[in-house]
């Protein structure tokens, strides 16, 4: 064989390894693109559903002052603990009273402890 055909055997295996990339980048870029796609198409529907209802409409105010981010780093060590164990408190009577809601509408027996007999 020749030394020519060799320089011609790898200026074409170059040559296919260098279309093979592009085409990879090519579908690899298309699918990307599809996924964004996707991902836009799916937040724009889910979109209108993360709007959190306003205080205004729900009837109630959770806390009458807002509390600016970061003011725990300066609050005192009892003000947070205070805090803490009253957001602790109430999640729990919510989840009793969501819990006392439930077995009523399906007709369960109450739990004596949920039924809040102090």
């Amino acid at each position: 064989m020749p030394w020519w055909s060799w320089i011609l055997i790898w200026i074409a295996l170059i040559a296919v390894s260098l279309l093979f990339y592009v085409l990879l980048g090519i579908r690899l870029y298309r699918q990307g693109m599809a996924v964004l796609k996707d991902l836009g198409a799916a937040s724009s529907k889910l979109g209108h559903l993360a709007v959190a209802p306003s205080p205004a409409t729900t009837g109630e105010l959770q806390h009458s002052t807002q509390v600016e981010p970061g003011a725990a780093v300066f609050a005192s060590p009892a003000r947070m603990r205070h805090d803490y164990d009253a957001s602790k408190s109430s999640r729990r009577e919510d989840r009793r009273q969501r819990r006392v809601q439930r077995k009523h509408d399906r007709g369960q027996p109450q739990s004596l402890r949920d039924l809040d007999l102090n």
